[in-house]
């Protein structure tokens, strides 16, 4: 007997209705589905009872490429439909498509995705004969709203006119391998009917391949040699289903479609209307009755001109925004389009599309098997008193402490939800010595199922949280295209989560990342997370690393010769290029004696930095800086500081030499020759210096802005309260302003003598 070929949009209720109606019918022998055909041995598993909607995610790595994908499932998608129909009937039910691993599912997150952006152009040419504004508000009025009558010729006929071309490689692949599951099925159900449940796109494809002659079941693709992958459920939820929120489905409103699926197209759009006011109540936002009976009307009004027997989805939202928003919009309604919702939608309109999506998130049945991550994940959580909500406060000098503030920076990594790090060290150099946590039992409610579900989806990357952790962070290193900053916040976060393993590849990217980098800014970060690391043992165990050390050595002579190519005149100062100043004068401090780092060198480039007038002042100021804080005794700061005394630059010049010999400036003539300096400019020129002179001694803490402050009140012989200079009433920029129109009233009123 020959096969019934049912072409579906996924998450279609219409469709959905149809499926059951022909099981129910004809009492098949085979019901084949498009699904993931290596899940077949677990249908059991699928199909346990969950709350609906779940997921089957699949994980995929190789030395090439990480892959990961969902199969959702909620209760109107006509696959999930099929499997729970056919095993109501006594049918066999089968997955006949690819493993969602295979290549030919590379570009695509989600194996539902429709094909709609494949025939774009026929779809635009029905949206234009009916008047429609995309294909969503197109398929409603076609079959969602519709009369059930002729539903499946009337599907069929859209899905042939919309496969006007041939397909793809990658779906070829996909539609040779179903079309064998359905010879099989044809040849091994006898006079017995068989059902194939795909999506439309592939429908007129697998009826031409279905009469080809091989009829062996076909084998189920097995994971390459040397690549790690498996399947799961996991929790999912209508927020995630949603289109209007970037999933990869044609469907969008969840919420709305479960209604619809349940109790019919008038009772959804009645539950609809009154969902929409109910939100929008919970806002504090004023709904009258009337309001409520003019959105009716409205809908119903729409309905009837549309030639809809109920109000459409489009009806009821047209209608909401007839009787509830008043102001024009600036932004079109979001069901006009596809795709997330565009910023600056109307407040109220957000609320409407929030209402249609719903907050349903699935449950899986307590007997779901889980990955080993999930289990050793508690079993970690438990050991350091870490499952329980709440806040932690982890003391990083004591063992316990440590190792849970690693347990905890593994689970970060690994972007699990209700996991948040409030305080703590942020570089290898920062004396911080413990950290706070926030902790939450459920995720904070971030997605579907919360933890549980991004711990589902994290057991891809491996069984424990060490190894899950490890591969996670690897998969941020791209050797191909070496980022040293992204570089240096990966070694930071294997030195925090405490993966040493890790270490040595990392550290191999960087070493060879550093030879390559072409910008002071991001080679600064890399050689002071480094240093810090080389520099400390107690948290990091990483002290005297010869890696390291190798690492700060080719920095630092990197650093070096970027600098002495910097030219460009006067400048804003660049916090990034002064940090590298920084970090390489610390790494000598450090490491000169222990590392092969040449002092004499850098001093050497830094006194043909200092005083060549063609490098920007700031990187002039930090060079002369980086040899006084090294101590030469020929260093000069006074002749120095009056030879930066230019308006224009002297902020600038300023900004370097802080950065680098805040220390020493405090603890030399340089502020008084600086208050002379300052004092001395004219009024215009003190307003030009002032925006770089605010930056220059911003990176002195206010502690020692306090000691500045006594020290010139001790020059003027005046006595009070330093700290009061501190705090001004209004913003400099303010007070400089009213100083400039001061004094041009006082000019005006002298010229006008009337002084």
């Amino acid at each position: 007997m020959a096969a019934t070929f049912l072409g579906v949009r996924h998450h279609s209720p219409a469709c959905a209705r149809l499926v059951a109606s022909v099981i129910a019918a004809q009492r098949p022998a085979y019901v084949l589905v498009e699904g993931p055909a290596d899940v077949n041995d677990r249908l059991d598993e699928l199909l346990l009872g969950h709350e609906l909607p779940v997921a089957v995610f699949t994980s995929y790595r190789d030395g090439e490429r990480a892959h990961a994908s969902w199969t959702p499932f909620c209760g109107y998608s006509p696959e999930w439909v099929a499997l729970t129909e056919g095993r109501r009937c006594g049918a066999q039910v089968r997955f006949i498509d690819l493993p969602a691993w295979h290549p030919a599912f590379a570009d695509r997150s989600n194996r539902y995705a429709d094909a709609e952006r494949r025939y774009a152009d026929v779809v635009d040419r029905l949206c234009r004969v009916f008047a429609v504004d995309n294909v969503d508000v197109l398929w409603d009025h076609l079959f969602e709203i519709a009369p059930v009558d002729r539903i499946e010729e009337r599907l069929a006929a859209y899905f042939d006119l919309v496969r006007d071309g041939p397909a793809g490689e990658d779906d070829a692949a996909r539609e040779a391998y179903m079309a064998r599951w359905v010879r099989a099925a044809v040849a091994a159900a006898g006079d017995r009917p068989v059902v194939v449940v795909t999506g439309g796109f592939h429908r007129p494809a697998l009826i031409r391949l279905a009469g080809l002659s091989t009829v062996d079941w076909p084998d189920v693709p097995r994971l390459p040699e040397g690549a790690v992958g498996g399947s799961y459920l996991v929790p999912y939820s209508f927020r995630r289903l949603d289109a209007f929120d970037g999933y990869q489905s044609g469907m969008p409103s969840p919420g709305y479609y479960q209604r619809l699926w349940e109790s019919g197209p008038a009772a959804a759009a009645d539950g609809l209307t009154g969902s929409v006011v109910a939100r929008l109540r919970r806002r504090k936002q004023v709904v009258s009755t009337a309001d409520l009976i003019a959105a009716r009307a409205m809908a119903g009004g729409l309905a009837r001109l549309r030639g809809h027997p109920a109000p459409a989805r489009t009806d009821v939202l047209d209608g909401l925004v007839c009787a509830l928003v008043t102001e024009a919009l600036d932004i079109p309604l979001p069901w006009a389009a596809r795709g997330r919702l565009p910023a600056g939608t109307h407040p109220a309109v957000v609320e409407m599309v929030a209402a249609l999506s719903g907050d349903k998130v699935g449950r899986l049945h307590p007997d779901t098997p889980l990955p080993g991550l999930v289990h050793d994940v508690a079993a970690e959580l438990d050991r350091y008193g870490l499952a329980a909500a709440g806040t932690r406060t982890l003391d990083l000098t004591d063992d316990t402490g440590l190792a849970a503030s690693r347990v905890l920076h593994r689970l970060r990594v690994l972007h699990i939800p209700g996991v948040r790090r409030d305080t703590g060290p942020a570089t290898g150099s920062d004396p911080v010595l413990a950290e706070s946590w926030t902790l939450t039992e459920a995720g904070g409610g971030a997605g579907a199922g919360g933890r549980l579900a991004a711990l589902i989806e994290a057991g891809g990357y491996g069984a424990t949280l060490l190894d899950a952790a490890s591969a996670a962070l690897a998969d941020r290193i791209d050797p191909a295209v070496p980022d040293v900053g992204r570089l240096a916040g990966v070694l930071f976060d294997a030195a925090l989560c405490g993966i040493t393993e890790l270490s040595g590849r990392v550290l191999a990217d960087l070493l060879r990342a550093v030879g390559a980098v072409g910008e002071l800014g991001p080679l600064g970060t890399v050689l002071a997370t480094v240093l810090g690391l080389w520099r400390h043992d107690r948290l990091f165990g990483t002290r005297h690393s010869a890696t390291l050390g190798a690492v700060i050595t080719a920095a630092v002579g990197r650093v070096l010769w970027l600098a002495e190519g910097v030219r460009g005149g006067a400048a804003p100062a660049d916090l990034g290029r002064l940090g590298a100043i920084v970090a390489t004068r610390d790494a000598i401090v450090h490491c000169g004696r222990t590392l092969d780092v040449d002092a004499e060198a850098a001093l050497a480039v830094m006194r043909r930095l200092s005083g060549d007038p063609a490098v920007p002042p700031d990187l002039r100021g930090a060079a002369f800086g980086f040899g006084w804080s090294l101590g030469p005794s020929n260093v000069d700061p006074v002749r120095a500081v009056r030879g930066a005394a230019d308006p224009q630059t002297l902020g600038d010049w300023l900004a370097g030499l802080f950065a680098v010999a805040r220390e020493e400036v405090l603890a030399a003539p340089v502020l008084g020759v600086l208050d002379e300096l300052v004092g001395a400019l004219p009024e215009h020129a003190f307003l030009v210096a002032l925006p770089a002179l605010r930056q220059a001694f911003a990176f002195f803490p206010p502690r020692e802005r306090e000691r500045i402050a006594r020290h010139l009140l001790a020059r003027r012989g005046l006595v009070g309260s330093a700290r009061s200079l501190l705090r001004l009433a209004a913003t400099p920029e303010l007070l400089a302003e009213a100083r400039a129109l001061e004094a041009r009233v006082d000019e005006l009123l002298v010229r006008e003598g009337l002084v």
